[in-house]
């Protein structure tokens, strides 16, 4: 066991303690901005749904329901202009977390292979890289890196809409990175596989995302049809409020989807069945998340302006639920931004978490309730 955690960084929020003390003591209490965790109730139609599957005595299947992956497929089609996905290459997975922090070691990737991420991104794409004995890397430009020919990169994780910067790759930036890596696995005779962490693309704000819907990288415009060494994930935990349901899933290249299957049937990694079932239904529902998209664009939109009047820059920050945030007038560090605002009781994260390209900003989150961004916002602009 120590071998395995001493491979690993230290959990980052744990360093957050001390300003969470500090914001606590706020005269009017602490307001945590901090975590992406939703507040707000889970739909209706997806606990009903929930409890009509609740008697379930049997093993659910690995592979998810044949109504699972048929939602799945129809939610491509209809949300994320993907027709004709194959429902065999869906796969349900528990949670998005679980799929990026063990995707390289079910492909079994170990020493000497390059797991490429952006270069300000969530912590668990480099985990993930570390727990199977690859060696992570952020790119600031994949489709670059990959042409340089070294041969080592095995893995490339896109992350469109961006956590935490919010930022939104297109159909040519997605398609120069697909292009590049079918060159370098014709070139090296080694397989290169492309995921996209997709997971915030029902949340976008600014044009032309809001109205064109973000692109996956499963899109026809970007694959020419081909879904080779392709996956996509998603979760539903943002859109419909279900972290705590791990509703989750997979999709892509059937070759590789059959693989992970294989795995996941050996390890009992399961998805409950009631939780497919639910899940399969909020797919199928677009009222609740065009409800719950419109919650978070309230938010936004006042805890913005107060960022802006009380001197603070909001950057990129296109589409999710964060803002992406440093002080308009000069450089400073994140550290010294998470201080200032836990000064007026606001508990935000520093960019740093997310690798030294984000060490001058921080990240704060529109999931708390309107009340705690009303709170949030008065106190900006107090200050």
């Amino acid at each position: 066991m120590g071998l395995l955690t001493g491979a690993l960084p230290d959990f980052p929020w744990d360093t957050l303690t001390p300003y969470a003390d500090r914001a606590r003591a706020h005269p009017r209490g602490l307001v945590d901005l901090s975590v992406g965790t939703p507040v707000d109730p889970t739909p209706d139609v997806v606990r009903a749904a929930l409890v009509a599957a609740a008697d379930s005595p049997g093993y659910p299947t690995t592979h998810g329901t044949a109504a699972l992956r048929e939602a799945v497929v129809r939610w491509f089609a209809r949300r994320r202009g993907v027709p004709g996905l194959d429902p065999a290459a869906v796969l349900p997975t528990v949670g998005s977390k679980e799929l990026v922090a063990l995707l390289p070691a079910l492909l079994g990737l170990g020493e000497g292979d390059v797991v490429l991420h952006p270069a300000v991104a969530y912590p668990t794409y480099d985990v993930g890289a570390r727990l199977a004995g690859a060696t992570p890397e952020p790119a600031l430009d994949p489709a670059a890196r990959l042409a340089q020919g070294r041969g080592d990169v095995r893995l490339v994780w896109l992350n469109s809409p961006g956590n935490p910067d919010g930022s939104v790759l297109d159909v040519a930036q997605l398609r120069a990175v697909v292009l590049a890596a079918r060159a370098a696995a014709a070139r090296d005779g080694r397989p290169v596989l492309v995921v996209s962490d997709e997971c915030y693309a029902e949340l976008a704000w600014d044009a032309p995302w809001a109205t064109e819907g973000v692109p996956s990288l499963l899109d026809p415009r970007v694959t020419d049809g081909d879904v080779t060494g392709l996956l996509a994930a998603y979760s539903l935990s943002k859109q419909s409020n279900l972290a705590g349901y791990r509703a989750a899933f997979v999709a892509g290249d059937p070759a590789v989807v059959a693989a992970l299957l294989e795995v996941r049937k050996h390890a009992g990694m399961i998805v409950p069945g009631p939780v497919q079932a639910a899940t399969a239904v909020a797919l199928d529902d677009d009222e609740h998340v065009a409800t719950q998209r419109e919650r978070y664009r309230r938010r936004r939109g006042l805890l913005r302006g107060a960022l802006e009047d009380a001197g603070y820059a909001v950057d990129s920050s296109h589409a999710g639920l964060y803002l992406w945030v440093r002080p308009e007038q000069g450089a400073q560090d994140s550290w010294q931004t998470v201080a200032d605002l836990a000064g007026l009781g606001i508990l935000v994260a520093p960019g740093a978490f997310y690798g030294p390209a984000g060490a001058g900003h921080v990240r704060i989150a529109l999931t708390a309730s309107d009340d705690a961004i009303a709170e949030a916002a008065a106190r900006l602009r107090g200050a």
